[in-house]
């Protein structure tokens, strides 16, 4: 779809107040996110919807912001509204394509609040993190690898590359016609972690041994490739502690997406394609 982003935020602006989770803010809270701020055409905006549209825009509470800028946020708000409802009267949102977006926009803002919902009192154990650490350590390369590559359109021009390097042409000299950035370091790619490159390409370069060129050119989507292996190091995975954030949402998220299950599992689904 090409049409532009603005009634997706309109719709965003909106759905974004309709959807915060209930029930935890006390009273008083509640009443002040009822509170208007504007009106339009006798429509209130309220404190609420204001809240959330900055926290969504400028990523900030509107505790943060001095007078002026909660003047031209309020301003901007009023803009999408008056354009949201002209979108309206124009029947823009009866548009298949466009109804289609804001229906995501709205599940996806639902599925964030029901994931925050079920993670509430969920907090990972340190023995969930550990056993999280352990995984993906078990997953990691051990090494990395050093290589450079010649990226050539066909497989043709890949082998007669590879002919020529047995002739004694040097890899760098030949790589300055490779369609990727590194022809400029003369097809070196540096220090890289397997997990980084593509399977194709990852695959080839360790089967390799240090300073062997492959004997065959390797295919990925982004063409055919010529690899050296220059050299491998061992690395070793950071420490537990310097990862316990990313540990943390590495678990939550799993919390989540085993939550979903249960309940696609659960719901009588049926596929028309």
């Amino acid at each position: 779809m090409k049409h532009s982003c603005l009634f997706t935020v309109i719709a965003l602006a909106a759905l974004v107040a309709a959807c915060q989770p209930k029930g935890e803010a006390k009273d008083s809270a509640a009443e002040a996110a009822k509170r208007p701020v504007a009106y339009i055409n006798g429509k209130a905006i309220t404190q609420g919807e204001f809240d959330a549209f900055i926290k969504q825009v400028a990523g900030r509470a509107v505790a943060d912001l001095d007078a002026e800028q909660k003047k031209r946020a309020l301003d901007s708000l009023i803009g999408l509204h008056v354009l949201g409802a002209q979108a309206e009267k124009d029947g823009l949102d009866k548009k298949a394509d466009l109804a289609a977006e804001i229906a995501l926009i709205r599940l996806n803002i639902l599925q964030q609040a029901v994931a925050t919902k079920y993670l509430e009192g969920k907090t990972p154990t340190e023995q969930e993190l550990k056993a999280e650490y352990d995984a993906q350590v078990a997953q990691m390369s051990r090494n990395e690898y050093k290589a450079r590559h010649i990226l050539v359109p066909t497989e043709i021009a890949a082998t007669q590359i590879l002919e020529r390097l047995k002739k004694g042409e040097r890899f760098e000299g030949l790589a300055k016609d490779s369609l990727d950035s590194s022809r400029d370091n003369g097809g070196d790619l540096g220090w890289f972690s397997p997990a980084s490159m593509v399977k194709p390409f990852a695959d080839a370069v360790m089967a390799l041994k240090k300073g062997e060129t492959i004997a065959k050119p390797v295919q990925t989507q982004f063409g055919w490739h010529v690899i050296r292996l220059d050299d491998v190091r061992e690395v070793q995975p950071p420490p537990f502690e310097q990862v316990k954030q990313q540990l943390n949402q590495a678990v939550m998220a799993k919390k989540v997406r085993a939550y979903s299950d249960e309940l696609t599992k659960a719901a009588k689904i049926e596929k028309k394609i």
